[in-house]
């Protein structure tokens, strides 16, 4: 894993829209992850596991959209995990140590991990 924002809450969906998951550029810096990125989104209130790719919502709006098809798995008020991967060297195997953001019930960043991330 490289990166996590554990315990968002959906903000919006949108069925009509092409399918991606919006996420506040603030949450996306803490996460270090970037536009286009594939990412898996687990629906805590269904356990609906599946992947995608993130869009930049507005920066400090809270926003976390599900779109598209993907919107199918999950309703306002959800609470879901958003996970990214990367693929490390021998070397780094032992020492890595993914970003996890946590967030409170408006999306806003509580802590992060390793601290001050």
């Amino acid at each position: 894993m490289k990166s996590k924002i554990h315990m968002a809450t959906v903000t919006e969906t949108d069925l009509k829209y092409m399918g991606s998951l919006t996420i506040d550029r603030d949450l996306m810096d803490a996460a270090d992850l970037v536009a286009g990125e594939k990412v898996q989104m687990v629906n805590v209130n269904n356990g609906s596991r599946l992947e995608t790719y993130v869009i930049e919502g507005e920066r400090g709006s809270g926003v976390i959209g599900v779109n598209g098809g993907v919107a199918r798995h999950a309703y306002v008020g959800d609470v879901i995990l958003i996970m990214s991967y990367c693929m490390l060297d021998d070397e780094q195997v032992g020492t890595w140590k993914p970003k996890i953001v946590f967030v409170d019930e408006k999306n806003r960043i509580r802590k992060t991990k390793p601290e001050g991330v």
